[in-house]
């Protein structure tokens, strides 16, 4: 009696997923076909898919997991679930562009959503009857990197689909980096329609705040970023080296360069809506236990316009209350940046949960 059942089950199973892949197809079809704005067209490239060793060495284990194992990765606890700066999504695995911010929006599931893909062509569709639910999976078209599901849940006045996308398959690139990282024609996504921009303009800033890699991590996270690099900076001996930094030997402080787009954060934002509050700026010479010059909190401008900024902004804080020391912080002449070693770039990227004094703060 039990296998009659199983069977019976089976089959009903089987028929509804065939019966609901089949409304799914011809709903995906109608949205393709509706009516809409003209899209811009963009390139056509072969992406070549590394093979699963070179993989596991590029990719973080949750990316692995989830591109090459079909995983799925918690929601709301995840890189892009919530994020809201312009730019283009790639694949992790070969970086095909696949999904627009033009395109993403909140679902509330905790995943990044998405109404359509960048281009039709870039991802292909599996029926998925894992876990007793009749699915459909998206995979990217080149890397066959499993991305999500789609569904038939999403706005009705954008073509009723739902595109749930793991961050873990995706990276994503700043509009203000789309030509620096060679994806210059995706540009035009951004643009209103007959018009011609070119890339955007970035600003460079060097702060320092205690260890470079604690506060990278979260200067990297901040709408209109464009880059994050390590380093140091402020001392007096050429080509240093970590070890040269201990004890105040070089004078350098740990620092971090921020390229950023002044049309998304200014200067003066930067400092004071960030920059103070994720370190002490009060502890001259120190954050939490790391102590010595190189942990000194310092600005370095690197024109006359930043150095009055710098200084506005220190006087603006001070003058809040919201530290009941005084600022501490240095306003030092910028003379040249010296780039911190590999593996110290965006190091609790590299190594997640590894030690940081830093955080944001009211």
């Amino acid at each position: 009696m039990s296998r009659l059942v199983f069977l019976v089950a089976g089959v009903v199973l089987a028929v509804a997923a065939v019966a609901w892949a089949q409304a799914a197809k011809t709903k995906r079809a109608d949205a393709a076909s509706a009516p809409s704005t003209p899209a811009p067209e963009l390139p056509v490239k072969t992406w070549v898919k590394p093979s699963k060793d070179e993989l596991k060495k590029k990719l973080t284990a949750e990316q692995f997991k989830v591109t090459c194992e079909a995983a799925t990765e918690p929601p709301f606890r995840n890189a892009y679930w919530d994020n809201h700066e312009p730019g283009i999504y790639v694949d992790v695995t070969t970086g095909e562009p696949l999904f627009s911010s033009t395109d993403k929006f909140d679902s509330g599931s905790g995943w990044p959503s998405f109404t359509k893909p960048i281009q039709k062509q870039v991802v292909t569709e599996h029926k998925d009857i894992t876990f007793g639910m009749v699915r459909v999976e998206v995979r990217s078209k080149s890397g066959d990197a499993h991305l999500g599901h789609v569904f038939d849940d999403g706005p009705a006045d954008q073509g009723g689909l739902r595109y749930c996308i793991n961050s873990a398959s995706l990276r994503f690139i700043p509009v203000a980096k789309l030509e620096v990282e060679g994806y210059g024609e995706y540009l035009k996504l951004f643009q209103p329609a007959g018009t011609a921009k070119g890339p955007a303009k970035t600003e460079t800033a060097y702060l320092a705040g205690g260890c470079f890699w604690g506060m990278e991590d979260l200067l990297r996270k901040i709408p209109g970023v464009v880059e994050t690099e390590v380093g140091y900076t402020g001392g007096h001996l050429d080509n240093p080296k970590y070890d040269d930094t201990h004890d105040s030997k070089s004078g350098h402080a740990e620092s971090v360069k921020v390229v950023f787009d002044p049309a998304v954060i200014s200067y003066a934002d930067l400092l004071e809506k960030w920059f103070f509050k994720m370190h002490d700026p009060t502890t001259p010479n120190r954050q939490g236990n790391d102590v010595g010059t190189q942990y000194r909190s310092a600005l370095f401008p690197v024109d006359d316009a930043q150095k009055k900024t710098a200084d506005a902004v220190i006087a603006k804080v001070n003058a809040s209350g919201k530290w009941k020391k005084p600022v501490a912080t240095t306003v030092e002449p910028f003379k040249k940046w010296w780039k911190g070693e590999e593996y110290h770039q965006d190091y609790l990227v590299k190594n997640p949960g590894g030690y940081t004094c830093h955080f944001m703060r009211d």
